[in-house]
């Protein structure tokens, strides 16, 4: 992974979360993955969040949560997400926005991504997982998660 430490903005924003307002504050406290994807995807999203999940059981600690910020709320609904991302792992939440939150919080982190509606429905998104510390401190960024064992020791190292 890459450090980041004081290249990118802290964990901040204002989106649901199942159909409840969240913020970036709420999840201080804990070491946050951040993860721009759809629930539709169909190979790249699920290998990252399958590879999250693998994460979060080799560091065990409750202290650490998966952001998965969609990228196509139109399909992903509250209960769509839910389900979805409780399908990997209940420490990976999914969360959702208005298309101008959604614009500014990929913006803050230099996240692409783009819908087309019409036929064919596309959606494409760049693949980068941001990490913060306890305090909402972008630390590390990666778009590769198939090292989870050395993902795992960094984010161990967040926790401490």
């Amino acid at each position: 992974m890459t450090d980041i430490s004081g290249a990118m903005p802290r964990l901040d924003f204002h989106l649901s979360q199942y159909g409840r307002p969240v913020t970036g504050a709420d999840f201080r406290g804990k070491v946050v993955a951040l993860y721009f994807g759809y629930t539709h995807c169909p190979d790249v999203c699920p290998e990252t969040l399958a590879n999250m999940t693998d994460i979060l059981g080799k560091v065990g600690s409750k202290d650490v949560v998966v952001l998965f910020v969609t990228v196509d709320p139109d399909r992903d609904t509250a209960p769509v997400l839910e389900e979805y991302t409780h399908a990997f792992s209940p420490q990976i939440v999914g969360l959702r926005g208005s298309a101008n939150a959604l614009a500014a919080l990929a913006r803050t982190y230099r996240v692409a991504y783009s819908v087309k509606k019409g036929p064919p429905y596309e959606v494409m998104h760049s693949n980068a997982v941001f990490f913060f510390d306890r305090d909402g401190d972008a630390r590390l960024v990666t778009t590769s998660t198939s090292d989870t064992v050395g993902m795992a020791a960094d984010v161990k190292r967040l926790l401490n």
